[in-house]
């Protein structure tokens, strides 16, 4: 098996349900390769402790379902157009991260209302301050050496100075000296500012007084929080379940007095506040946990703008809202699920067993050309090739469902130390999908479970169904990844216990977290304070206007109406009468207009003397 040149030796069991063989095949599948590297039977595999009892005999179910994965592409002779990853350029990663967190004016000036950032920044957790600050100075440094490059160079750097015969250079070390302080406190002075308004602040953490099962999963305290009080106190094993196929819970969600808040329970504009928490939340966990966290950007490729398979969800998406308005799950994905359901979940092997490639491919074929006409017959369509429609339908799709964002992030809970921190970043990667993306998830989730709940008859446990769902799900074509080519026992086992998990978990991973919530309530209450005051504001300043303008047309629309016609208003500021009306006459000269002034001016002077006198004498004669 080509697919299989790079791999080592395995050798798969198969698997015998008890008090009989079943349905399923049986006997043993041999890869040879070379013997040097083949793994001994009863070898140890590195699982990073959350790998719990999956098996090589588990393993059958996973390698089975690689290759008839690749049965499936050999029959189809299209081939599909790889999606490109982008090479981000130094602090692009930092720069597009601050972006989607909603915080791009930290670094450069932006449209965004400050204050609101401001707002958002204010509150913030100690650790997601620190996430936040550490991605800001490494675009702050990105942009000073860009920067750099456009300044006019200095005249010690085009001449350089001449060595002594000792090889040292001369007159030349203390001005740079003095050019790297100064560009050192620049740096300095803007982490301080960056400081400031982040908040430094240190705050006793809450988990100190709050103590807390080891198996429940803590929705109050800020999962990053509780990562850094574990690491300081260095406390607490690493658990290891020994449940193996049962479905028996490790962890559980306390109850919440005040309820727990799910998924599509908040308005749009919440989310995006959501969102952005969640990202910076998730980021600051991998921090402390010392664990690499990157976005994988893929350049732009051309898709198909119709049809069944091959399909992107949103134009998928598009197309179904015209037929059935407000839906949000393709109607092939919701058909294709319940054609697998009408027959039975009892069927043994259900999922496992593949549909007969020729059939499945013809079958395809007519879907893409009846599905929209409802002409296609489902009657003539049999369980398993239903079932092997269904997976197609995920691997086909021109971008991963889990998005090509965040597959890796996906694939990489594995490597998190603990069971209960991949489920909190498990927690906060199903908040960051689409919605497109997260509503068909949840779907497909709860499906699964529901194949799960008839293991008694199908034969089909929680772990069976991770191992067959996981290639479909965590291994995508278009990436033109060699993932399963040179696959290893760790990675299989590791993303079908990511698949296990959230299978198992699915309820507690579409909760949002009660701290983001509250993040979410305060930033409410302070935007709601600060517009309160802007309306209060512009209030006063409207009314201000209205009475300024109000008083300007009351100065003017009386002198307007009193003066008759053929009369005119002299000003004369300087003077006792501020203005005159005087009636305009062919012999009327402008002495005249001065003279009727000063006379006026006159009978003022003549009218404040004589009150001066009278008050002198009308006390003088009260007192006798």
């Amino acid at each position: 098996m080509s697919w299989l040149s790079g791999s080592r030796g395995v050798v798969l069991t198969a698997y015998h349900p008890s008090g009989g063989t079943g349905g399923r095949r049986s006997g043993q599948y041999t890869m040879n390769h070379d013997d040097s590297k083949r793994i001994p039977d009863g070898a140890s595999f590195d699982r990073s402790g959350s790998q719990d009892s999956l098996d090589a005999m588990s393993l059958d179910d996973f390698w089975k379902e690689v290759e008839n994965i690749h049965e499936t592409r050999g029959n189809n002779h299209e081939e599909r157009q790889a999606i490109v990853l982008k090479e981000p350029d130094e602090g692009e990663l930092e720069e597009e991260w601050l972006k989607e967190a909603g915080l791009s004016n930290l670094f450069a000036e932006s449209t965004g209302d400050s204050q609101e950032s401001m707002v958002f920044l204010s509150t913030l957790t100690r650790t997601q301050k620190a996430a936040v600050e550490k991605r800001v100075e490494t675009v702050t440094q990105t942009l000073r050496k860009k920067n750099k490059h456009h300044q006019i160079p200095d005249v010690r750097d085009i001449f350089r100075p001449q060595s002594d015969p000792k090889g040292k250079v001369c007159d030349r070390s203390e001005p740079s000296a003095v050019r790297t302080t100064e560009s050192k406190n620049e740096m300095q002075d803007e982490t301080k500012d960056l400081k400031f308004s982040l908040g430094t602040n240190e705050q006793k953490s809450p988990l100190e007084d709050m103590p807390f099962s080891e198996t429940d999963i803590n929705l109050e305290i800020p999962f990053a929080e509780q990562a850094a009080n574990l690491k300081d106190n260095s406390v607490g094993k690493i658990y290891k379940d020994g449940a193996g196929d049962t479905l028996r819970t490790n962890f559980r969600l306390p109850k919440d007095k005040t309820g727990t808040t799910k998924i599509g329970d908040l308005a749009p504009q919440d989310m995006k506040k959501v969102y952005s928490l969640a990202l910076i939340e998730l980021t600051a966990l991998y921090d402390v946990l010392g664990t690499e966290f990157k976005q994988q950007k893929a350049a732009k490729i051309k898709t198909k703008d119709c049809g069944l398979f091959g399909v992107p969800l949103s134009v998928l998406l598009e197309q179904d809202q015209k037929k059935v308005p407000g839906t949000k799950i393709p109607l092939i994905f919701q058909k294709l699920i319940s054609q697998i359901e009408e027959a039975t979940l009892e069927t043994e092997g259900l999922l496992r067993i593949p549909g007969v490639a020729t059939r499945v491919k013809s079958l395809c074929q007519e879907l893409e050309a009846k599905f929209y006409e409802g002409t296609f017959n489902w009657e003539n369509v049999k369980q398993h090739d239903a079932a092997s429609l269904l997976k197609l339908f995920i691997r086909e799709l021109p971008q991963p469902l889990l998005t090509v964002e965040y597959l890796k992030a996906f694939q990489d809970v594995q490597n998190l130390p603990r069971k209960k921190q991949q489920l909190q970043a498990l927690n906060l990667l199903v908040i960051l999908l689409p919605e497109a993306n997260r509503d068909t998830l949840k779907v497909l989730l709860e499906f699964l479970q529901r194949v799960i709940d008839h293991r008694e008859k199908n034969k089909m446990t929680l772990n069976n169904v991770a191992m067959v769902m996981a290639p479909n799900l965590f291994t995508f074509q278009g990436l033109g990844s060699k993932s399963i080519e040179q696959s290893e026992f760790a990675m299989a086992a590791g993303t079908a216990n990511v698949m296990r998990f959230m299978i198992q978990y699915q309820k507690l991973l579409w909760t949002i977290p009660k701290f983001i919530v509250n993040q979410v309530r305060k930033q409410n209450t302070e935007n709601q304070k600060k517009e309160k005051k802007d309306k209060a504001m512009k209030k006063l300043l409207k009314k201000m206007a209205y009475d300024r303008e109000k008083h300007e047309k009351q100065d003017k629309a009386p002198n307007d109406a009193d003066v008759p016609q053929g009369v005119i208003r002299v000003q004369a500021p300087h003077l006792s009468k501020v203005s005159m009306a005087i009636q305009l006459t062919e012999d009327l000269k402008a002495s005249d207009i001065v003279a009727r002034f000063l006379s006026e001016k006159s009978c003022s002077k003549i009218k404040t003397s004589k009150n001066m006198v009278s008050v002198p004498n009308r006390l003088a004669f009260s007192d006798i």
